[in-house]
């Protein structure tokens, strides 16, 4: 093999003819497949031995500008029998970005037979990522190299806005897997681009599949998956994100595959999370969710387990890095949890100087981005941020509300409630969702244009339950009800026994202060509206909050 490393390609040729015949005579003798990884100035930087078939490419460094251009190499190998190009070599070469992919057919006889080649295409044609050349021999074959590389990286980057250099492209492709019916498969893959959208993310496309069971390993399935990395590769993604939770494993198997940016649900709203929390109590109650998330996934996304603290007087081989994460993201949990108590115990004492003075209590509910915050607004003329995107609130905002006929209330507006809402989130959250346990009447906030109301409000209820709240009486308000036609309007209001408004337009907000004002005025004659919370209920909050909601 050495006098494969010794030798160097010009820069105009693809391969020389003395190379090739050298590999096709060691192939013949060893009868298995012979590669060479050959970079641009015609350097062989990896000789590799396969077997009869086929050979494994090794995992090759992110070099350059990354996934945005061509790799930079090309491989050239031997195929035995003088067989052509096969689809692994074709897939090799749409997953790996090589500058070409070269077969050399060795004959019955151990020469050199006939040349097959392939590079990939500036843009996909009629479903081909890649473009093979017709069999010739090697000495009819013509082709200066390095020109040829050098046009097509630049119509590669001139076609497609997500290749060029230096461009900061964040392009992602949503990937649904579900054995949910196609509609529920289409909202939540809907309900996922919203979230994309928010983090910044451009989606190039979408793709859904329903398995018959998910992939341990790769969730789509390995051929599927090349498939979907291919495709995100064509069109310059370089986000693949997936509409459901992705274990450890799922993420290092998928990871082997390819150098695409992987993010499951969970990490994506984390991430909004982290862009909303403006609040210190609500970056420390991001940062918490987010050490959580990570803490059982660091021995797969750490792989380097050099040794520290080891050595002449120390027993045993020392501390891995891999541990030294651990503890430390422990430690840094167990801080975050002793300061979330710290602003607990301050809140309760502005609770319990509300209750002296017998105050009630209501708090806004309901799906993110429902329009609690718009409602808010409305009702105690503040200006609170109510932008129409999710999660735009994260912080317990309170502000004090006149109603006629009843006198002051506290109206509070907490963060909204979304579909699988991470656990770790929830844990994290607890000090903020702890405020709804000492509301007299939850306001739940529906947005009445949603195409599945049924389901966001299960959603909402279902988390109140688990939370121990379902108990707490409820006002149901449908909100942006002038974007629906006024029958409609009224067949969901008679339905869900809702009040119907339009929190934007200020006059259709006094049938929920009246609504508001019978609801409690009802409570206080019936006793409700103090000391109506017993041990039981913060028995049930506290073991809700510490294992999370799914």
């Amino acid at each position: 093999m050495e006098r494969l490393y010794r030798r160097r390609v010009p820069t105009d040729k693809v391969v020389t003819n003395e190379l090739a015949r050298i590999c096709a005579e060691l192939s013949f003798e060893t009868r298995r497949q012979i590669g060479l990884l050959i970079d641009r100035q015609g350097h062989i930087q990896s000789v590799i031995i396969g077997n009869d078939h086929e050979l494994v490419i090794p995992n090759l460094a992110r070099s350059r500008s990354g996934l945005r251009l061509l790799r930079g190499v090309r491989l050239v190998h031997t195929h035995l029998h003088n067989q052509p190009l096969t689809r692994d070599d074709l897939t090799d070469l749409a997953l790996l970005r090589l500058d070409l992919m070269m077969a050399i057919g060795v004959g019955k006889d151990g020469r050199v037979q006939d040349v097959f080649l392939a590079h990939l295409l500036p843009q996909p044609k009629q479903g081909k990522s890649c473009q093979e050349w017709e069999p010739c021999s090697l000495h009819g074959f013509q082709l200066d190299c390095q020109d040829f590389i050098l046009s097509l990286e630049n119509e590669c980057t001139r076609t497609n806005i997500g290749l060029r250099k230096g461009k900061e492209s964040s392009r992602a492709i949503l990937v649904s897997v579900s054995t949910e019916r196609a509609s529920r498969r289409q909202e939540h893959l809907d309900e996922l681009r919203e979230l994309v959208r928010v983090s910044h993310i451009h989606v190039v496309d979408s793709i859904i599949q329903r398995p018959h069971a998910l992939h341990p390993k790769y969730v789509l399935g390995l051929g599927k998956l090349k498939d979907v990395i291919i495709q995100a590769l064509q069109t310059g993604a370089d986000w693949l994100i997936f509409d459901r939770d992705l274990t450890p494993a799922q993420v290092h198997g998928i990871s082997e595959v390819t150098e695409l940016r992987v993010l499951d649900r969970t990490q994506v709203i984390l991430d909004i999370f982290a862009q909303r929390a403006h609040s210190r109590i609500g970056k420390v109650q991001v940062e918490l969710a987010q050490l959580r998330y990570r803490l059982p996934r660091l021995s797969q996304s750490n792989t380097a387990f050099s040794r520290l603290a080891g050595g002449i007087g120390s027993r045993g081989p020392g501390e891995t890095k891999l541990e030294t994460d651990r503890r430390r993201a422990r430690d840094r949990i167990r801080r975050l949890e002793a300061e979330l108590v710290a602003v607990s115990r301050s809140r309760q004492q502005q609770r319990n100087m509300r209750s002296r003075q017998a105050i009630p209590v209501v708090s806004l509910v309901g799906y993110t981005n429902a329009g609690k915050s718009t409602l808010l607004n409305a009702l105690t003329g503040s200006s609170q941020s109510a932008k129409d995107r999710v999660f735009e609130t994260l912080d317990t905002v309170s502000r004090r509300l006149y109603i006629p006929d009843r006198g002051e209330i506290i109206l509070t507006d907490t963060v909204g409630f979304i579909r699988q809402l991470p656990e770790d989130l929830v844990a994290a959250f607890h000090t903020t969702l702890q405020e709804l346990k000492f509301a007299d009447v939850l306001v739940h906030v529906v947005d009445a244009r949603t195409p599945d109301p049924d389901r966001h409000i299960e959603v909402v209820e279902s988390i109140l339950a688990q939370l121990g709240f379902d108990t707490i009486p409820r006002l149901m308000v449908l909100n942006k009800c002038d974007l629906l036609p006024a029958d409609q309007v009224e067949q969901m209001c008679h339905r869900y026994r809702a009040v119907g408004i339009t929190a934007t337009q200020g006059e259709t907000v006094e049938d929920v202060r009246q609504a508001l004002a019978h609801m409690l005025n009802r409570l206080d004659r019936e006793g409700e509206l103090k000391g109506r919370w017993g041990a039981d209920r913060d028995t049930r909050f506290m073991k809700a909050a510490s294992v999370g909601v799914s």
